[in-house]
């Protein structure tokens, strides 16, 4: 890649760490392979109208224009500025890995080996894919914790595996120091391939199945006309698009900021180094696997006779290209590099050394120091985007090349299909809104690089940039008070501390110092009453001509009358849950709309599509941060806010799902009969501006009771011992309805069952894999430790044939199986079926 007279430097020595200059590499790209198909195109537009305009040739935009041509859509034009794989593709490592700590992208890393498996057979094009396998090293045992954490997510999913042992370990990568290895993860399908000719490749699939790829072309701008296509402007002229979709890569933002929109993505600079060959690698009979030095935050491979090492810096020490996002990329940036720092990553050559002592007497031969883009939560950007009409977004890869296969085809089917393949909502650029700001992606980006390769944790919280400007009311006065955790850029209380407790975020895998006091406020909520502040739920006004028509159409379930509230699922075409909102009717034709805080844009970007479609004419106000919200359940609940109101609470003239305009302690609300902890209980939906002034009068009027405050694990406790699900009876032809039909005739053939689990000191989370005669036959999909049972529960997904209630099975929890009942639903009732029962002179059980 260099000039070959360049002066090489050894690993270990002081040479090693003086940076080199920056210069531009050759096309064929950082570490490419023989038989890369070489780049040829002309400038030229080709046509002036489009189906679908791809803006990025990198792997993923190639991807995706492969998917939609193989999938049939022949009118798809992909326009590339400079040259396929510019920007981060040409100088990626080029690893793929089966594995990711998320159940969802575990599909897409899934797809894109096996697409990658049989890619140059299809196209005839090399990709130079290596599969030696990968082991991720455990070195304390914690991590060994960790990996028994994975190993129980991956059951029920059809990735191969494995949790080995230091021996096997050693057989597999014999040049390792094994003195600190206590486990591996073992994945045996996974390595590496070149990115460049991996591109190309998707480009000649693409090609073949009539997609065009245009470059160089550089999009200048992008127009929406009113009939929601757009007017795609460059040099060469207009492309009229029914939908454009961005793949840019680092040049999103400035995609972005031509419609308006302030993509949250930075340039981070990641570096790699390869050596020179070494006899001892040169002398192996098989390729090494790919290793994953996790405490040494590395990764490491074999490069022909050489290795290829990777480390991720401290947050301290790695670099932003944070000029890129104030000033804009440099014009004709393309295939370029920074200037290396080998200072900035001694410590983890050091610590590779350590690992693998062949590298100490290595040459280095190159030296990679690229640009990569990073959302501030390190996962890219998928799918359309709230606030515009058909445009859409697969931006922010820092692991580009294991995704651009799967997220090509995940796109492909949301685009031909109309709706999702399957849920990926961790990916939805609408999880970001107006209060991402730079200083918080810079924040954000700065430690999700840095935490690379730290201990994934349930209800793990990071807390670089935090609070942002989504704060609600209460925020400063219960800030000191309990342990915060970051919902959609809200901060809410997770759970309070008290006089004795072992305060603050102390993360693991078994139960940890939030246990009981989340056992204290669940009594709370059961024996008195408990206020939680709820204000990060996603809130939507609705009104207008057509706002009952639109709502009979997006819903399964009837729509409320005037002064009612129901839960409401909407529903894709086929049949599946999209989302599940609380709809109450507040006046006539006037609706509050309520989602969780992580399904804000996401459900009212779906809204909107719908309105837009089908004519309605409605107007939707997006109140999210407008409007604050307070919950106050448990047996005194009523007793108390009846102290600050001369509305009548009683069961009678308050009924449980009704809504109601009063005012508490002179201070305006809408108040609904509802409350996710199956308690009486009531949502108080108030100006945020009111929100100390209601708290501190509800709170005031309770001192008798003993009113106390309760975070969200309480709530999520007592949720799931009341098993919540609510589906209406729908007479209207709802999105989705035919496809229920279809659905209920063919017959279900797994059934969400209801589980007691006889546990030790770990409680199930959602997602660990679910046995029955030493074989996964199923998966939990939530879990939590039942306070009034003292023991674990879990629903799960299992086959029909195995779903009665009293049938035993086993959950698999930190590598351990332990014996699991099916249950009759619910644990507890909830309070509206109890007071039902008790009126029947029945006694129902709490």
């Amino acid at each position: 890649l260099y000039s070959p007279g360049r002066r090489r430097a050894a690993v270990g020595s002081a040479a090693g760490r003086h940076p080199r200059p920056a210069r531009p590499l050759t096309p064929r790209g950082a570490l490419a392979r023989p038989g890369a198909a070489p780049q040829t195109s002309s400038p030229s537009l080709g046509k002036d109208r489009a189906d679908t305009v791809i803006i990025g040739g990198g792997c993923v935009g190639v991807s995706l224009a492969y998917h939609l041509a193989k999938a049939g859509l022949k009118d798809v034009v992909l326009l590339e500025k400079s040259e396929l794989t510019a920007g981060s593709t040409w100088h990626a490592a080029g690893l793929t890995t089966y594995f990711h700590p998320g159940i969802n992208l575990k599909k897409i890393h899934y797809y894109s080996i096996k697409l990658y498996e049989k890619l140059e057979e299809e196209t005839g094009q090399a990709v130079g894919f290596h599969q030696p396998g990968s082991i991720r090293i455990a070195s304390t045992p914690t991590r060994v914790d960790e990996f028994k954490y994975q190993m129980t997510r991956n059951g029920w999913h059809s990735t191969e595996q494995y949790l080995i042992t230091p021996e096997k370990v050693q057989e597999l990568f014999p040049l390792l120091k094994m003195d600190k290895v206590l486990a591996g993860l073992y994945n045996p399908g996974d390595g590496h391939i070149d990115p460049y000719s991996l591109t190309m490749a998707l480009a000649a699939g693409a090609r073949k199945y009539g997609a065009q790829i245009n470059y160089p072309v550089q999009v200048t701008n992008l127009k929406s006309r009113s009939d929601g296509t757009w007017e795609v402007e460059t040099p060469l002229g207009i492309i009229q698009a029914k939908r454009i979709v961005n793949t840019a890569g680092f040049w999103a933002r400035e995609i972005g900021k031509m419609i308006g929109l302030q993509h949250p993505l930075i340039p981070v600079h990641h570096q790699y180094v390869v050596t020179s060959t070494i006899p001892e690698v040169k002398a192996l009979k098989t390729e090494l696997p790919v290793i994953r030095d996790l405490e040494g935050s590395y990764y490491l491979r074999q490069e022909r006779d050489g290795l290829l090492f990777g480390p991720y810096e401290s947050e301290e020490k790695m670099k932003l290209q944070d000029s890129w996002v104030t000033d804009g990329v440099p014009p004709g940036f393309g295939k370029e590099l920074f200037e290396s720092d080998l200072d900035r990553i001694m410590e983890h050559i050091e610590a590779a050394m350590e690992m693998v002592p062949v590298l100490k007497k290595a040459d280095i031969v190159n030296t990679i120091a690229g640009p990569i883009t990073y959302s501030p939560d390190i996962l890219p950007m998928v799918g359309p985007h709230q606030g515009v009409r058909n445009y859409w977004v697969a931006i922010g890869f820092g692991y580009g090349i294991i995704h651009a296969g799967g997220i090509g085809k995940y796109l492909s089917d949301w685009i031909l299909e109309g709706e999702p393949p399957f849920d990926l909502i961790e990916l939805d650029p609408n999880r970001y809104g107006k209060w991402t700001t730079t200083e918080y992606t810079a924040a954000k980006a700065r430690e999700s690089y840095g935490f690379n390769n730290i201990v994934g944790y349930p209800k793990e919280e990071r807390f670089a940039g935090r609070p942002t400007e989504r704060t609600s009311g209460l925020y400063d006065l219960l800030k000191s008070k309990c342990s915060m955790g970051f919902h959609a850029g809200w901060e809410q209380p997770h759970w309070f501390y008290k006089p004795g407790d072992e305060t603050g975020y102390k993360p693991s895998f078994r139960r940890t110092n939030w246990f009981d006091p989340v056992g204290r406020e669940y009594k709370q909520v059961m024996e008195k009453v408990g206020v939680i502040d709820l204000s990060p739920f996603g809130k939507f006004k609705v009104k207008g001509t057509d706002s009952v028509k639109l709502l009979d159409h997006l819903f399964a379930n009837v729509v409320p009358k005037v002064g009612s509230t129901n839960i409401s699922h909407m529903l894709t075409p086929r049949g599946k849950v999209y989302a599940e909102l609380t709809v109450s009717q507040l006046y006539p034709g006037e609706f509050m709309l309520i989602t969780g805080s992580g399904s804000e844009l996401h459900d009212l970007r779906w809204i909107e599509e719908e309105v837009t479609r089908g004519g309605y004419k409605v107007d939707i106000e997006n109140v999210t941060d407008e409007i604050g919200v307070l919950g106050v359940a448990g047996p005194y609940a009523r007793q108390i806010l009846q102290k600050l109101t001369r509305e009548d609470l009683s069961d009678g003239s308050f009924k449980f799902l009704q809504s109601k305009q009063l005012k508490l302690s002179d201070i305006a609300v809408t108040a609904i009969r509802i409350s996710y902890t199956g308690e009486l209980g009531w949502e108080l939906y108030h100006k945020k501006e009111d929100s100390v002034a209601l708290y501190s009068a509800i709170m005031e009027a309770g001192q008798k009771e003993g009113i106390d405050n309760f975070g969200t694990y309480a709530l999520n406790a007592l949720r799931l011992e009341k098993g919540f699900r609510a589906w209406g009876a729908e007479p209207a032809d709802f999105t989705g309805k035919q496809a229920l039909k279809q659905i209920k005739e063919k017959g279900l053939k797994r059934r969400l069952v209801y589980l007691t689990v006889d546990t030790d000191n770990v409680d199930p989370e959602g997602n660990e894999s679910v046995w029955h005669n030493g074989k996964v036959i199923g998966n939990t999909t939530s879990g939590t430790f039942s306070y009034s049972a003292q023991q674990s529960l879990a629903f799960a997904y299992v086959p029909t044939e195995l779903s009665k209630v009293g049938q035993k099975l086993e959950v698999e929890l930190l590598g351990k199986n332990y014996p699991a009942t099916i249950i009759q639903e619910p644990l507890v009732l909830t309070e509206p079926t109890r007071m039902r029962l008790q009126k029947k002179g029945e006694s129902p059980k709490i």
